[in-house]
């Protein structure tokens, strides 16, 4: 038993969506689908994997886009972000315009999420941390079983999310990465929102943002 994934850039962001699943029962969940809903669906069907819920990281345009459409569209719930993204997401039809995204469509999401949290799918779980900074209500999704996290927009290989949007604080930022994300593990793999992957163990070592005296 083992939790799978497939990860998709979506949106003129590059976005990394991941759809991921339990490869027991095949059940799945798409993490930040910020748009191209038709496309990851189709993915979805290609993988032979049924989606059944929408776990979101942050509510920025090109993370949560699509999130609406899709949960009105299949009956799916939205899981996450947590609370302090609120008005994020009530700025969404703003964002599109500002971007030039297609309109979002407004949702709630069904369930907010708080640090220490589970979300499960199929027969795997994965822990939620809260992890602010670069929007107040930014969440993660780690599995230590697999040994992978989905940082959304917290982290990158060799360098970390944007502070100056409104929310946005630098030390909050720093102190979710070093205090929440480093103890997972060096070895942990993590999938950024954009870009592609590295190790918590490897950022430590070389990222100039959070490298050397962070470690």
């Amino acid at each position: 038993m083992a939790l799978q994934y497939r990860t998709i850039p979506v949106t003129p962001f590059q976005q990394n969506c991941s759809i991921v699943w339990c490869d027991v029962t095949q059940d799945a969940a798409v993490i930040d689908p910020g748009g191209e809903v038709a496309r990851l669906k189709a993915a979805a069907q290609s993988l032979g994997v049924t989606i059944k819920a929408i776990w979101l990281t942050h509510a920025h345009i090109d993370h949560a886009g699509g999130a609406g459409q899709w949960a009105r569209e299949d009956g799916l719930p939205i899981i996450g972000p947590h609370q302090g993204d609120l008005f994020w997401i009530t700025g969404l039809p703003q964002q599109s315009a500002m971007f030039g995204f297609p309109p979002a469509e407004p949702f709630t999401p069904t369930r907010w999420l708080e640090d220490g949290d589970t979300v499960t799918i199929g027969e795997e779980t994965l822990t939620v941390r809260h992890c602010p900074g670069h929007t107040p209500g930014h969440v993660v999704f780690h599995s230590a079983q697999a040994s992978r996290c989905f940082v959304g927009d917290v982290l990158f290989a060799g360098s970390i999310g944007r502070t100056d949007f409104p929310g946005g604080h630098h030390e909050t930022l720093i102190h979710s990465i070093t205090e929440r994300l480093w103890p997972m593990g060096d070895d942990t793999v993590f999938v950024p929102g954009h870009g592609p992957e590295s190790t918590f163990g490897e950022e430590r070592r070389t990222n100039p943002f959070v490298g050397g005296r962070y470690g």
